[in-house]
């Protein structure tokens, strides 16, 4: 039996939209996202410091200056709840495990995310995966009340954690394991057995690693926003760029494109072996 991974980006892979913006942000007063998103970049770029701790910092100074524990994990799962999956999302992973193994595969899914991590815990399909690699805070004593982000994840620190998968490393911090030299033959899922399901500019990097590693990545798009010129050129430069081997709409239901073009790479991949 060979083993290989699907790992998916989780905002507009699996789910619409960004994370927060479902529960959370309503939750906290900010009821202009788009504004929300603005001052992100605007603090960034007055730090000269990263996108997604800005966007941590943000949503933490908020919740701080109302008195707030919207932010503890217990919330925050809960506001996992509300988060819209794509269709066919919610049964996914059981017929895809069920076609792995009618055909002698071992298959593991993972999360690798900008997203916040006990929300995507949250989600009806929080418990199908082997391991989650998603933005997390670290608490006060009483787990309420946010002291710094304790994981911070963007579209280059993706990358570490395909090699964290690749060598069988379920946890964020072990650097030495990591970074320890393991003969190809040895690692625990190769990359030539994974396929990387991703949206778009955050998913690049991940995207061209595990091509250029000899794995697969799919671009997938929101089926509702094809008509919106940016849907169109974002996958037209996915492309023309040679970031995905595949295109296909955010539909996971069965028989759609998706369904079927992940079955003939499983079936590639055991052809292989």
């Amino acid at each position: 039996m060979i083993k290989c991974a699907l790992i998916y980006d989780f905002d507009g892979t699996l789910a619409e939209g960004d994370c927060a913006q479902h529960g959370l942000m309503p939750a906290l007063g900010i009821t202009d996202i788009a504004n929300f998103w603005v001052k992100v970049k605007q603090r960034a770029q007055q730090d000269d410091g990263d996108e997604i701790l800005a966007y941590l910092g943000l949503l933490a100074e908020k919740a701080n200056q109302l008195g707030s524990d919207e932010l503890s994990e217990d919330n925050l799962k809960k506001h996992g709840k509300s988060i819209p999956l794509f269709p066919g999302v919610n049964t996914w992973f059981e017929r895809i495990n069920q076609y792995a193994t009618a055909n002698q595969i071992e298959l593991h899914h993972y999360i690798i995310s900008s997203g916040l991590d006990a929300m995507i815990r949250g989600t009806e399909i929080g418990h199908q995966f082997s391991q989650i690699y998603a933005c997390k805070y670290h608490y006060s004593p009483n787990g309420k009340q946010v002291i710094w982000p304790a994981q911070a994840i963007n579209y280059t620190t993706k990358t570490q954690f395909l090699f964290r998968i690749n060598k069988g490393i379920l946890n964020s911090w072990d650097n030495t394991e990591v970074n320890k030299f393991i003969e190809l033959k040895e690692r625990d899922i190769p990359f030539e057995r994974m396929i990387y399901f991703g949206d778009g500019d955050t998913d690049i990097p991940s995207m061209k690693m595990v091509r250029y590693q000899g794995g697969f990545s799919l671009a997938v798009f929101d089926e509702q926003k094809w008509k919106e010129q940016r849907t169109q050129e974002k996958v037209e430069k996915l492309i023309a760029e040679e970031r995905a081997n595949y295109v296909v709409p955010a539909n996971y239901q069965q028989g759609s494109q998706l369904e079927v073009t992940v079955r003939g790479l499983l079936q590639l991949f055991k052809r292989k072996q």
